[in-house]
């Protein structure tokens, strides 16, 4: 255990500590331990329940948006234009989104963020309770979040090390996925029983509202500062991203686990677009079943990330990292084949698990193994591969679906994940093989 901070310590200042700690852990055997570790610090205490609060919203909004798409468009096509639209910003300026991460206070961006969160989505509100809600209205309002989430998403992960230091960060960015998981839990089976009592605008209301949480959440919070490096704010921009994409290019343990994410986030990261026209069109379910089977797919996602939280200490797992991708793209094919209720639910909530299992495993790696730095950088990255990759998977699902029907989304998902991660390892050991 390390001594509590001293007073102006700095990230930079105990990371070499705190990095040769955890290296001698990941040579452990793997130890159960505390999976709430990270709740001693005061300032993730803050976050941590502002973000409980604020995405069980998100997730309430994630379930009501396609389906309201779906109810307007009755396309599976149109659907997924709607979510590639909220992740295309991320594809193009992720990168510009990392300077920025690295080079000003990242408390006073997250207040930015989440301010015009609440805005973009008390306007979305307005229009679905007056009625007046046109498909193109969706269009809109989910490429503006798009861009507020390019920024958003990676100043959320490199926020966390400024709250917990190095020693706890496996463990708090575990809890991250936690949150993340009990909201998708919680926040699809609440929206579908307000979508069947008070219709789909409930849901944009609720989400507009609990934004309030997490500035809230801020005001109490006071990060360890990291500071800002001399060489980064005197390169210009272009030459930032540059630096930071020659930084993970030549660090093994970055590229290949980027190299994987990209696979699974582009296909295995559609179920926004799969979950409601196979329930529809297979399952025959209303609003309703629609959202217990998003319950079903979280309840297997939070078991995931309990696991990884529980097993924090120990460091990643080679095994989770390399393949539980394979065994993904497997289950990925047995939902597109299940043809009841049950068998849906227990399968995606395997599907689940393993999805944020791996996710929060890798992205564990990626910050273990970053310099404090190119936090920014590198978690621009990996949210441009998470996010900026889900146009692609979203289309190539949509099509999928339109075109060969309402299964073939996740079959051709589960087959595409299994082909593309095979030249993957075979440049990890021929890469391995010239060092």
């Amino acid at each position: 255990m390390f001594a509590p901070p001293r007073e102006n310590e700095t990230c930079a200042d105990r990371a070499g500590q705190e990095r040769r700690v955890l290296e001698t852990r990941q040579s452990r055997k793997a130890v159960l331990n505390n999976p709430f570790l990270s709740l001693k610090h005061k300032n993730y205490r803050y976050y941590f329940f502002g973000m409980c609060v604020s995405t069980i919203g998100t997730w309430m909004q994630n379930t009501a948006q396609p389906w309201l798409a779906y109810s307007l468009t009755k396309s599976a096509l149109l659907l997924s234009v709607v979510s590639a639209l909220q992740f295309l910003p991320a594809l193009l300026f992720s990168l510009f989104a990392g300077v920025l991460i690295d080079r000003l206070p990242k408390k006073r961006m997250l207040i930015i963020t989440q301010s015009l969160s609440l805005l973009i989505t008390f306007a979305l509100w307005l229009l679905v309770q007056s009625g007046g809600i046109k498909y193109w209205h969706l269009l809109i309002t989910a490429t503006l979040l798009g861009f507020v989430n390019t920024l958003d998403m990676p100043l959320r992960q490199a926020f966390v090390v400024e709250m917990v230091g190095h020693e706890d960060l496996m463990n708090a960015i575990a809890l991250n996925s936690l949150t993340f998981n009990v909201a998708r839990m919680i926040g699809p089976s609440i929206a579908g029983i307000l979508m069947g009592a008070f219709g789909v605008a409930s849901c944009f209301l609720i989400n507009s509202l609990s934004f309030v949480a997490v500035l809230i959440s801020l005001f109490f919070i006071h990060p360890i500062p990291c500071g800002v490096p001399e060489e980064a704010s005197a390169q210009s921009v272009f030459a930032c991203i540059g630096d930071g994409l020659k930084y993970i290019f030549r660090n093994e343990e970055l590229f290949i686990t980027m190299l994987f994410m990209f696979v699974v986030s582009t296909f295995a990261l559609n179920y926004g677009v799969t979950i409601p026209v196979f329930a529809t069109q297979v399952l025959g379910l209303a609003g309703t079943g629609y959202g217990f089977l998003m319950s079903a797919l979280g309840a297997g996602a939070l078991t995931g990330a309990l696991v990884v939280a529980a097993l924090s200490k120990s460091g990643p797992r080679r095994f989770i990292l390399y393949f539980l991708p394979a065994l993904t793209g497997l289950i990925l094919i047995l939902i597109g084949n299940t043809n009841s209720f049950l068998t849906t639910s227990l399968s995606l909530a395997v599907g689940g698990f393993l999805f944020v299992t791996y996710l929060s495993t890798a992205n564990s790696n990626l910050q273990i193994h970053t310099e404090d730095r190119y936090r920014g950088r590198v978690m621009s990255v990996y949210s441009l591969i998470v996010a900026g990759s889900t146009p692609i998977g979203n289309l190539f699902v949509g099509a999928a679906d339109n075109w060969f029907g309402a299964r073939m989304g996740f079959i051709a998902s589960g087959i595409a994940v299994a082909v593309f991660i095979v030249p993957i390892f075979i440049f990890m050991f021929v890469r391995r093989d010239r060092v």
